[in-house]
């Protein structure tokens, strides 16, 4: 289970990473689980930490982002796979601190003589993510 903190509580989500999206590397509350923030520090513990990053390269910038944020949410699921009994996964990335975001660089390239774009995009800085397990 993924949970993220909004304000006081701590609350499971699901991934809604979008390409077309203001913010494209989002999660939406599915109202599984909630628990007070100070309730959640006091019944789990960190295990480990991990920072997802991914980047992708193409010549569509739609599809290119597509595929990187397929990427980072591969790499979340596969953490997610791997939770014990008792364990979950928290987003430590916070808005307006660290959150990740997809950066675009763009560059002209010579296909076939006819100028084409070629773009590399990157989440940056990492998401953030905490393992905890629930305390004895």
């Amino acid at each position: 289970m993924i949970l993220r903190r909004y304000g006081n509580s701590v609350q499971s989500v699901e991934t809604h990473f979008e390409s077309k999206a203001l913010t494209e590397i989002g999660f939406r509350r599915d109202h599984r689980f909630a628990v007070p923030a100070e309730e959640f520090a006091e019944s789990y513990e960190l295990v480990e930490t991990h920072d997802l990053t991914a980047s992708a390269e193409g010549s569509v910038q739609d599809e290119t982002e597509q595929s990187l944020l397929r990427d980072l949410e591969e790499q979340l699921a596969g953490i997610e796979a791997g939770l014990g009994e008792g364990e979950v996964l928290l987003v430590e990335s916070e808005q307006g601190t660290d959150y990740p975001k997809t950066r675009s660089e763009q560059k002209n390239v010579i296909v076939d003589g006819e100028n084409r774009l070629h773009f590399r995009i990157r989440v940056d800085p990492p998401l953030r993510i905490g393992r905890y397990r629930a305390g004895s």
